[in-house]
């Protein structure tokens, strides 16, 4: 199986906390680490780790933290392609806390790939599986070439100017930057899933048929959320790509996402014990 996403990358500096500072406070870390990490970098990294391999299309700045956001990739194991901006990468700052939840500042602009860009877009017809976080409209089109395409709401102005039809829309819908109007995206997805966190989710099929799922059991001690979600749903692109039911695809993702939630940022648990769908 052949799987690749399509989209953005964020150099984050993490703090791991006891709880997130009031107001006027100084607060002292008790670890700090930093890694490439934002939705396309997580799901790319977790992608190769299931499957084995992952193509990444994606755009950086072409300051250090840029260049470090590459190096950090290709360590994880990810075939990187990045076209690379005249101007800063970037960059996120995210308290880790107590209650196993992620605090994010966002520093910078977003950094997507365009069809224009200078990347190896035939690529993508190759793969099985396809995640979309973000990409102009020409990248967009460019990704539908993969054989199942599963997009964030994240990369919506894009998506409704791309005009094209994904297998599947994923979705928090505890989340208000991801909430997605009936109508938005024409054509609309065949599937649109909405993750609610430890509460499992819904789906709903284009033909009017919904359904939802259950949260997976951790397998240890929950550490902190930090792509958790992002995990999720690289694991259901994956699933969708290899032709599993719906009902397994999400009980693999759930797994996935469970097993993210149980180590440290995004990567301190290895996910690659799953195995493929």
């Amino acid at each position: 199986m052949r799987a690749g996403v399509v989209g953005h990358v964020e150099w984050v500096d993490f703090a791991v906390v006891d709880r997130v500072p009031e107001h006027g406070a100084i607060l002292h870390a008790r670890e700090h680490f930093a890694d490439a990490g934002g939705g396309g970098a997580v799901a790319a990294v977790q992608m190769r780790r299931l499957v084995g391999a992952a193509t990444f299309l994606t755009a950086v700045g072409d300051d250090r933290f840029g260049g470090d956001a590459r190096e950090r990739l290709r360590e994880h194991g990810v075939e990187l392609h990045a076209a690379v901006r005249e101007r800063a990468q970037r960059r996120c700052f995210t308290y880790l806390d107590a209650a196993h939840e992620r605090t994010i500042t966002v520093l910078g602009a977003r950094l997507v790939p365009h069809g224009a860009d200078p990347l190896p877009w035939a690529l993508v017809r190759e793969l099985d599986a396809v995640y979309v976080t973000g990409g102009d409209a020409d990248a967009i089109r460019a990704a539908r070439a993969g054989r199942v395409v599963v997009a964030t709401p994240r990369a919506l102005p894009a998506l409704a100017e791309a005009h094209v039809e994904l297998d599947a829309l994923v979705a928090s819908a505890n989340d208000p930057g991801e909430r997605v109007a009936e109508g938005t995206l024409d054509p609309p997805p065949k599937l649109v899933v909405r993750t609610r966190g430890g509460a499992g989710g819904e789906w709903t099929a284009e033909e009017g048929r919904t359904g939802t799922w259950g949260a997976a059991a951790l397998p240890g001690e929950p550490v902190d959320s930090y792509g958790a979600g992002d995990t999720f749903a690289a694991a259901l692109t994956l699933a969708l790509g290899a032709g599993r039911p719906l009902d397994d695809a999400l009980a693999y993702a759930a797994r996935c996402g469970a097993t993210c939630l149980c180590g440290r940022g995004p990567y301190g648990a290895d996910v690659s014990a799953i195995g493929p769908p």
